[in-house]
Formats: structure tokens, C-alpha cells, sequence
């Protein structure tokens, strides 16, 4: 059996402490390549770089393990692996570990998701993770072993066509961890708020704040499986229609 190919990219830099994590989990599975941004990208949904270059650098971070630093974002370095680096399509694409939770809508918005949804665009069996604690020196250990199992699964038996999994582990020790629950995505969203502020010459500037809430709570969600101390998977897919509102529209066709 030939030895497998595994890409590895997020969102937090080729610097965060979760990548290297997930390196070290991902490298006894097979051959491991690393193309991650060189800054902090979160928040950068799917954008791609359109208006100025890319830089590709190679970086010795992580030992053994084929790296470089990438100056545009999260897609950009799925992109620029594939048919840059690799000059092939990976085996497997693992995204994270990302400094905080991808609940809910939040996979709208995170660099680490939209990178495994490139990698299903691709035709690439990807899976975003993402722990539910945003400081920098996070615990990743309690998510290992539950990465280590996925890892083995989607190997052995793949995923879903276009289809990847977002995996979000509560900030909890491996102890106190009840399992894995496969969930459907929570309906929340951000309650925005901008705190405004004035500079040292007067001008306002405002940085984006607020809440998150969840819209009509229900049974089975990332959201519970989370406050109930397990890990959740959503599979998710990159198909955006809404099926149900097809036939109510039809009275619109000229």
C-alpha cells in the first residue's frame, strides 16, 4: 500500500500552537505537508487573493515535516498546495486546529472550515477541527486521540461526496470528554455591536464586537453536543440552495 498523503493548513499561522498539534497527531498516518498562512487569518471565510501576489516560503518549524508559510489566505493555501506544491490532490486535507469553536454559522466566517471546503470542492476528503478555547497556549491534548480515530476512519472508508466534517471539541481534559456525537449545525448567529474609539488625531475607528445567540434552541446540534461535553461533527457541504424554497418560486418562471 502506497504511503498516504496528508495536507495540512489552518487559519490561526504556521506558527500556532493547534497546527503543530495536529501535525504531530497527522505524521504517524502518513507523509505530512504543511502550506499554512505566515499571519493570523480567522475570520477570512473562502476570500482569495486576487489583488496582489501570493509568497510561498519554506519554513523548518516542524521537524521532518515539508513546510512553508504562505502570505495569502487559508483557500489560497489549499490552492497553492495542490497545484504548486504537491502538484497532486492529497490523500487527506486536515484544517486546525483552530484557537476557538467553528459552531453554528460560524463556519460562514472561518478560515479554518472554508479551507476543508475547499478541499471537498476538490474532491478531497477534509475534515476542519476546532477547540473550544481561544488562548494561544491552548491545551490540544485531550483532542488528539479523537483526531487519531477520524484520521484511521475516513482513511479506511472516505467521506460523503462533497462532503467534509467540521469537528469541534469542547475546552475540556480527556476525562471529563463523554464521546462524539454527529450533529446538525445550530441556527445562531453574532449579535454585532462596534465599539467606537477615537485616535490619538481625533478620527473614529471602530472595532467589530458583540454577542452570540442561539435562535430557537434545539435537540442534536454542534451547540448542545458542546455544552454537553462532547465532541461534535457536522457534516457539512458546499451546496448553499435551499431545496424547500425551489417549488414556492415557481410562480416567478416567466
Amino acid at each position: 500500500m502506497s504511503e498516504k498523503l496528508i495536507l495540512i493548513t489552518n487559519d490561526d499561522s504556521v506558527n500556532a500552537k493547534g497546527i503543530r498539534s495536529l501535525i504531530q497527531t497527522a505524521k504517524q498516518f502518513g507523509r505530512v505537508v504543511v502550506v499554512a498562512p505566515d499571519k493570523a487569518q480567522s475570520g477570512m471565510g473562502h476570500a482569495i487573493t486576487i489583488n496582489h501576489p501570493l509568497r510561498l516560503n519554506r519554513v523548518d518549524l516542524f521537524d521532518g515535516v515539508e513546510s512553508y508559510a504562505c502570505s495569502g489566505t487559508p483557500v489560497d493555501c489549499v490552492k497553492l498546495a495542490i497545484y504548486e506544491v504537491l502538484k497532486c490532490k492529497p490523500d487527506l486535507l486536515l484544517s486546525g486546529i483552530n484557537h476557538g469553536e467553528n459552531t453554528s454559522t460560524n463556519v460562514l466566517y472561518s478560515g479554518t472550515m472554508s479551507a476543508a471546503i475547499e478541499g471537498a470542492m476538490e474532491g478531497i476528503h477534509s475534515i476542519g477541527f476546532s477547540l473550544a478555547d481561544y488562548a494561544s497556549d491552548a491545551d490540544f491534548s485531550a483532542c488528539q486521540p479523537f483526531i487519531e480515530k477520524m484520521i484511521i476512519k475516513t482513511l479506511d472508508s472516505g467521506l460523503a461526496s462533497n462532503t467534509c466534517l467540521n469537528v469541534n471539541f469542547p475546552n475540556l481534559s480527556i476525562d471529563k470528554i463523554k464521546g462524539i456525537r454527529i450533529c446538525s449545525q445550530a441556527h445562531a448567529f453574532w449579535a454585532d455591536r462596534f465599539d467606537k474609539r477615537l485616535d490619538q488625531f481625533g478620527n473614529p475607528y471602530f472595532w467589530l464586537t458583540g454577542e452570540f445567540a442561539e435562535v430557537n434552541p434545539k435537540e442534536n446540534t454542534d451547540l448542545e453536543a458542546l455544552k454537553n461535553g462532547y465532541v461534535s461533527i457536522v457534516p457539512t457541504h458546499f451546496d448553499l440552495t435551499n431545496y424547500q424554497a425551489i417549488q414556492t418560486l415557481q410562480d416567478w418562471v416567466i
